[in-house]
């Protein structure tokens, strides 16, 4: 197994190179709740063509990008960000990087311009697996699991090098990695 982490809350899920799956194809996901009846995560380099004012028109001016956090309840939006200060609410996951908080007062925050974009991040949906689902995937190392990021990953909007970015990350043992064609047909 690629993987010597377990996963949990706060780290990262990172997809195989040749992983083919639309889905997931060269993408870094976020877990933020990993239980015995399963795992949620967001995956931080997916980038929509939407921003926040498409989903929610009161907040008329608010042109902040929404990614897609997976391929799970697509009519659902989700939000992490670094501004408990501000928000004074929201899940601590990792070290200065918060799942939720009540929405309504952050659409004040956001209307008034006291959120910037680099502080918060918008999803359209969520990734999940079941029970023996992630394990599986592991076994089969479709995913390496690391909690070697700072919190500047998760808010990243190079969506593009992310991925390549966290695999460096890991190490020498894993940075060769990052230079592999994401279609082994192509090479």
């Amino acid at each position: 197994m690629l993987s010597r982490l377990e996963p949990s809350v706060g780290k990262l899920l990172i997809s195989e190179p040749f992983l083919m799956d639309p889905n997931f194809k060269r993408s870094v996901v976020l877990i933020t709740e990993h239980q015995d009846e399963g795992t949620v995560g967001f995956i931080l380099n997916q980038r929509s063509a939407l921003v926040l004012s498409d989903l929610i028109p009161e907040l008329d001016k608010a042109d902040f990008p929404v990614y897609i956090g997976g391929p799970v309840g697509t009519d659902t939006v989700h939000f992490m960000h670094r501004c408990y200060d501000k928000l004074n609410d929201g899940e601590e996951i990792a070290k200065g990087v918060y799942w939720g908080g009540n929405f309504e007062a952050l659409k004040i925050l956001i209307s008034n311009g006291f959120i910037q974009p680099g502080e918060i991040k918008f999803f359209i949906g969520y990734s999940g697996w079941g029970v023996e689902q992630l394990k599986d995937e592991l076994k089969e190392n479709t995913w390496i699991v690391s909690d070697t990021y700072q919190a500047d990953v998760v808010f990243s909007n190079d969506e593009e090098d992310l991925w390549r970015e966290v695999i460096i990350n890991l190490g020498p043992k894993y940075a060769h990695v990052s230079n592999f064609p994401s279609n082994p047909n192509l090479n």
